[in-house]
């Protein structure tokens, strides 16, 4: 849709029963060509797990960049991209860069997202302490004030006053947005949820141990929403759940699902007190199988029908207490006291209602089966006649699935 380059990576090959052309065929389907199929996108079997096609696939990324003919100043100030993040324990939050342009040193003034902040240290791929970084060059860049999101740039100013000025700006954008996102409702929206009916929301707090993993998963979480069952992800952040983060789930009647992350005695405990249910997953298809699962609990179940049995009325009589009773004969399957009945006259309904009393001679009972006689009376209706017949049903609700 962007009309960038594509270079696809089937991973997982080492599995038994891997079967790289079925994804092909897949790809096909959605007019993405590969290479092996006469098309022109190239296309790398890989396994992250033992290495095998890494190399390769390398290899068919510089061939990509050379025949797009791809190439970045490498003077002048850093321009880089935020990979993923993380909140480590021992160097707070931490950032993967891939530079894009220019020149990244450590001690530079930085911009990325809503912050600004100085570098204080760079690691590349193997762990090392650098000083600089050029295009292509992936670092670990330590010196953010918060975890930054997969995604945000992170631009080099040689003046802090000037990279101060950009950071509150961002920032009090960032605040009009979001205060638009949660209090904004226009007569489109209201038109809309009177249309569709009531919405019902299950409101979400996620926190995780780097931002990618973060977005995918509310990414597959709010894909669940349909017309009358919604997922809002309140928050969602790097680190672990904290006071705040148990105080705003209280306040806005919400879940948190924290994804590998351990969550300490002390905050299970406090989330306790709340009334604040966390749920704690490693697998992102668990969570989504739970949350879908939850999702099916909101939605009205479908009623439906069941006949149980039909009855003749034979006779009518005045029962002391009750009222009129019809006299009956249970022509087909049973009849059952509480259930619904429908008063039909040659083929015409003439009345709904409850079958309020069932007895067999002078006793109540709770059913009657086919071929037997009993006294039955209807909530609203006494007016019967010799030949009407009562058919009774019941319905069932069945839970629906997303």
């Amino acid at each position: 849709a962007a009309s960038v380059p594509i270079i696809i990576a089937i991973n997982k090959i080492d599995k038994p029963g891997a079967n790289p052309e079925k994804l092909k065929k897949q790809l096909s389907d959605r007019k993405i060509l590969v290479e092996d199929w006469g098309g022109k996108y190239q296309c790398q079997s890989i396994s992250a797990k033992t290495g095998e096609g890494i190399p390769e696939l390398l290899e068919k990324t510089l061939l990509e960049a050379d025949v797009l003919d791809l190439k970045a100043p490498f003077v002048g100030r850093g321009v880089g991209t935020v990979v993923e993040s993380k909140l480590d324990k021992g160097l707070g939050p931490v950032a993967t860069i891939l530079i894009q342009s220019g020149e990244v040193k450590k001690g530079d003034i930085f911009t990325c997202g809503t912050q600004y902040s100085k570098i204080r240290s760079m690691r590349d791929e193997n762990g090392a302490t650098v000083d600089t970084a050029k295009p292509s060059d992936p670092v670990q860049v330590l010196g953010f004030d918060i975890v930054p999101n997969a995604g945000d740039i992170l631009n080099i100013h040689s003046d802090e006053k000037e990279a101060k000025r950009i950071s509150t700006k961002r920032s009090q954008l960032k605040r009009e947005a979001e205060h638009q996102r949660f209090h904004k409702t226009t007569l489109d929206q209201i038109g809309k949820q009177i249309s569709e009916g009531k919405v019902k929301d299950l409101n979400i707090l996620i926190k995780g141990d780097v931002d990618g993993s973060l977005e995918a998963l509310s990414d597959a979480l709010m894909s669940l929403s349909n017309s009358e069952v919604n997922v809002k992800i309140i928050h969602r952040s790097v680190g672990t759940v904290n006071d705040n983060d148990i105080a705003l789930s209280k306040a806005s009647d919400a879940i948190i699902i924290t994804f590998n992350l351990p969550v300490s005695k002390q905050v299970l405990n406090k989330a306790k007190e709340n009334g604040v249910e966390i749920r704690s997953y490693s697998i992102i298809y668990e969570a989504i199988n739970e949350v879908k699962l939850a999702l099916e609990g909101l939605l009205e179940p479908d009623k439906v029908e069941e006949s149980l049995g039909v009855a003749e009325v034979r006779d009518s009589f005045k029962v002391p207490k009750i009222g009129i009773v019809a006299g009956c004969y249970v022509t087909d399957g049973k009849v059952v006291r509480n259930a619904y009945l429908r008063v039909k006259r040659n083929n015409e309904v003439i009345h709904e209602g409850n079958l309020t009393s069932l007895k067999r001679f002078k006793d109540d009972v709770a059913e009657v089966q086919e071929s037997y006689e009993c006294g039955i009376g209807v909530e609203g209706f006494t007016k019967f006649e010799n030949g009407d017949l009562l058919e009774v049903y019941e319905i069932k609700e069945i839970k629906r699935k997303l």
